[in-house]
């Protein structure tokens, strides 16, 4: 991709998703994911609606007039946007790929960490760790990170989801606000989630396409696996092939719910046609 059409792209991307973080989930994000505590912060004039607990009577009795303390929430938290990249991604029936809806998403959530003060690191992984980004603050990090997520280009078109999970365990130590972004077209993973799950406040966000899961009746059709490459003719006319493919699909959502679900780990489905913004923001008030 030419840098003036990149440059493009990420404006594009950084007009939408910074207006959605600052109008919607900037808010909901500080709310969801709470700092280690409160520190002290200076001491001011009582005003009314003010708290009495929050009184601080030695400045009170030595100024003869009511003066409290304020504190401010103590933050530092840490985002790590974990982002499957594999063959699968780039694949799309309705408006746009996977990997584009994924893209808008992770930032969306990395905007509305630095809204609040908050560091956020980057993972792309295929059947491998392709980049890491360590946590940074401020707008030209997160910059970087959309451009990263739009014109990377990974070695593998395969996926492991496990591999990722024992990157990101063995490289952050503190805990983490974790949000994987697949369509967790991948199983095997349940325990190394378990580890990651019982350190960090993990999210799976599963973006998928209404074809991942159903496949329509075309008659014979070539098709070309996006992970292995490899080409068959399907028959795409028979019951049998259209119920097998719909169990296989059925059978990965069920253990991306269940192995999220049995590690503490929230989840999301968002198709690639639906509104991800009702999603996100039905998410963060629930776990709110």
């Amino acid at each position: 991709m030419e840098t003036k059409e990149l440059l493009k792209k990420v404006r594009k991307i950084e007009i939408k998703t910074r207006k959605l973080s600052n109008h919607i989930f900037g808010g909901e994000y500080h709310s969801t994911f709470k700092g280690r505590g409160m520190t002290f912060s200076e001491v001011r004039q009582y005003q009314y609606g003010d708290d009495i607990r929050s009184i601080d009577w030695n400045v009170t009795a030595r100024y003869n007039e009511p003066y409290v303390k304020v504190f401010e929430e103590e933050r530092e938290l840490t985002m790590m946007l974990v982002v499957d990249i594999s063959g699968s991604e780039f694949f799309g029936t309705s408006e746009q790929f996977k990997k584009d809806t994924i893209t808008e998403i992770a930032a969306t959530l990395a905007f509305s960490a630095i809204q609040n003060n908050d560091k956020v690191g980057l993972i792309l992984f295929s059947d491998q760790v392709e980049l890491y980004i360590p946590p940074k603050k401020g707008k030209s990090h997160v910059l970087r990170i959309i451009r990263e997520l739009i014109e990377f280009q990974p070695k593998s078109k395969q996926t492991n989801i496990s591999e990722a999970l024992k990157f990101l365990s063995n490289i952050m130590k503190k805990k983490a606000i974790v949000f994987m972004l697949s369509d967790f077209m991948d199983d095997g993973y349940e325990r190394t989630l378990k580890i990651v799950g019982n350190k960090h406040d993990v999210t799976g966000i599963r973006v998928y396409d209404k074809h991942d899961e159903e496949i329509p009746n075309l008659g014979m059709v070539s098709m070309i696996d996006a992970e292995t490459g490899n080409t068959q003719l399907v028959n795409t006319s028979a019951k049998s092939v259209r119920t097998h493919y719909r169990a296989n699909a059925l059978r990965l959502t069920d253990y991306f719910e269940t192995t999220f679900t049995k590690s503490g780990a929230g989840t999301i489905h968002t198709r690639v046609d639906e509104s991800y913004v009702r999603k996100l923001l039905g998410y963060f008030k629930r776990k709110g």
